[in-house]
């Protein structure tokens, strides 16, 4: 990920702001218009005060009118900043976690929850603020700038010396902003690392208790403590640098102003007046507090830019405009090569050719790392291949649109994760709406029904109200993927089952009337026996593909099942 990446996608921030961002623009100009203004209408109502025939309470209701309208000014600032950073971020955590979804399960691994949590969390309303910092930012321009041609046109002298202290100002701040962002997306990683071995302690906390690791994995979680405090003390000696020269330059760029007015004051060049402005816009001018603080600012939406673009980097699945023809679910598999994204010496997948005839269940067996659950992932288009090709009914699945590659094939996992308010909803998931007796067939077919029906609202229970067991959760699994219109993917879908239940969850979707086609991960014979077919995965390869009782003349075969099942 590059760093102009990051800075395309602040850009894209500040442009997501909307309506909000334009209306900071306008309040935080006319703040800062109306602070230019202030010193020269209080150096007329001195000098009105002074003249035998001034008018000083005009000068000073204009004045009242332009503290009025600064603090007026300030509020919808306050407002819209806020408003454009609120939108920008909800976009951006839209946009964010809308590409998480899309990206096939490699690309995903490359996401820790911890992480990817920390980033949605902290670092994207850092970017969303880029609307803020960047038009604040300007408008931090106005006043030195303007308190310039004001000194300028009060005594040239005077604008000349006010030149000469931004020159030193500007040079001193020239390398803030980069070194800030650097400091700070650093800081943003180590803390993401932090977040994501938290996580991951926090999903394994019982093997961890049981273990009677627990000091153990706190030092692991723990670690990079020392380096996020380091990358935070460079934060903020960056900040504290910064402020410290200004602190040091500012105060004598007033001086140096103070003591040009006092001569040209004493030279009959200025009035009263115009020295009291003089002097309110070159400490106007000269202040460095609200610069750095804007500049601040952009670093961190700077860092935040970058930490979530190194995000979107990461290539999601594109889909096709086909559609499905008329078929009975022919799912081939055309010389299919899928490597291992840690760079391992063998491929996952190598160069595998399948066929699987329509309306078939084909059960796909292995030792552990044979490259099954990628074969079921590749089936149905959850992780496309690096080579070859898969097709569905004579189409490749990169071809068609998404909802009806969703619509036609199910996925049914060992581990399923139930998404919905309510267990009716969990079932239903999907991309349409399924109906109420659909739902409830689905249930019965996958033998959860009964157990749907003794929970307190039955469908309509909360998830988070429903005490499911590993078994129970897994057929909610199974009746999820039943709503697939061609293709059935059951990745070891049935494991948690005890053999009688496994049995009848099989006889029903095995069904005469049942004719999908059904492609199940599995590691028991009597699943394997009931099959059509069989594929026999050994290091990435089909070493055998025929029905069980062929297939089991082999010894290797049989050493695949526990000796009850063979």
């Amino acid at each position: 990920m590059s760093v102009e990446e990051g800075d395309r996608l602040l850009v894209r921030a500040v442009r997501h702001g909307g309506p909000w961002t334009a209306g900071l623009a306008l309040a935080a100009l006319t703040a800062a218009a109306a602070d230019l203004l202030l010193p020269a209408a209080l150096g007329a109502a001195v000098d009105a005060v002074l003249a035998p025939d001034g008018n000083p309470a005009r000068w000073l209701a204009v004045a009242v009118v332009l503290i009025g309208l600064v603090a007026a000014a300030e509020i919808l600032t306050d407002l819209a900043a806020g408003m454009s950073g609120a939108r920008a971020t909800a976009r951006l955590r839209h946009t964010v976690a809308g590409h998480v979804l899309a990206l096939d399960p490699r690309a995903s691994r490359r996401c820790p929850p911890g992480d990817l949590v920390s980033r949605l969390v902290s670092q994207v309303p850092e970017a969303g603020g880029a609307a803020a910092a960047v038009v604040l930012a300007g408008a931090a321009l106005v006043p030195p700038l303007g308190s310039l041609a004001a000194l300028t046109l009060i005594d040239p002298w005077l604008g000349a010396t006010f030149v000469g202290g931004l020159v030193v100002l500007g040079l001193l701040m020239r390398t803030y902003v980069t070194d800030a962002a650097e400091a700070t997306t650093h800081y943003q990683r180590t803390q993401s690392d932090i977040a994501a071995r938290l996580t991951e302690a926090l999903a394994g906390a019982r093997t961890i208790g049981a273990a009677g690791t627990v000091d153990r994995e706190i030092a692991r979680v723990l670690r990079p403590l020392p380096s996020l405090g380091r990358h935070g003390a460079r934060t903020w000696d960056t900040i504290g640098t910064a402020a410290a020269r200004g602190a040091v330059v500012a105060p004598l760029v007033q001086i140096a102003v103070v003591t040009v007015a006092g001569l040209a004051l004493t030279a009959g060049r200025l009035t009263p007046g115009a020295l009291l402005a003089a002097l309110q816009y070159a400490a106007l001018g000269a202040g460095l507090g609200s610069v750095v603080g804007v500049l601040g600012r952009i670093a961190r939406a700077r860092a935040g830019s970058r930490r979530i673009a190194e995000i979107l980097a990461a290539p999601a699945h594109r889909h096709g405009d086909a559609d499905l023809p008329t078929g009975a679910g022919r799912l081939e598999l055309r010389a299919v090569t899928v490597r291992d994204p840690g760079g391992g010496d063998r491929p996952l997948l190598d160069r595998v050719d399948l066929v699987v005839p329509g309306g078939a269940t084909v059960a796909v067996v292995g030792h552990s790392g044979s490259g099954k659950s990628t074969l079921a992932a590749v089936a149905g288009r959850l992780l496309d291949p690096d080579d070859g090709d898969v097709r569905l009914d004579g189409v490749p699945l990169r071809r068609l649109r998404q909802e009806v590659l969703r619509r036609s094939i199910g996925y049914a996992f060992a581990r399923p994760v139930l998404i919905g308010d309510t267990v009716g909803a969990a079932i239903g998931l999907g991309p349409d709406r399924r109906a109420p007796d659909l739902l409830r067939a689905d249930a019965r077919a996958a033998r959860v029904d009964a157990v749907v029906d003794r929970l307190p609202a039955g469908y309509d229970t909360p998830l988070r109200d429903a005490p499911l067991s590993g078994g129970e959760t897994q057929r909610l699994g199974v009746a999820r993927a039943l709503r697939a219109e061609r293709l059935l993917v059951l990745d070891d879908a049935t494991s948690s089952l005890d053999t009688v239940t496994e049995y009848e969850v099989y006889q029903a979707l095995l069904g005469t009337r049942d004719r999908r086609t059904r492609l199940v991960v599995t590691h028991r014979a009597g699943t394997a026996a009931r099959a059509d077919l069989v594929v026999w995965l050994d290091h990435g390869r089909v070493r055998g593909y025929a029905p069980h009782h062929a297939l089991r003349t082999e010894p290797e075969y049989r050493m695949l099942f526990p000796a009850a099942g063979r």
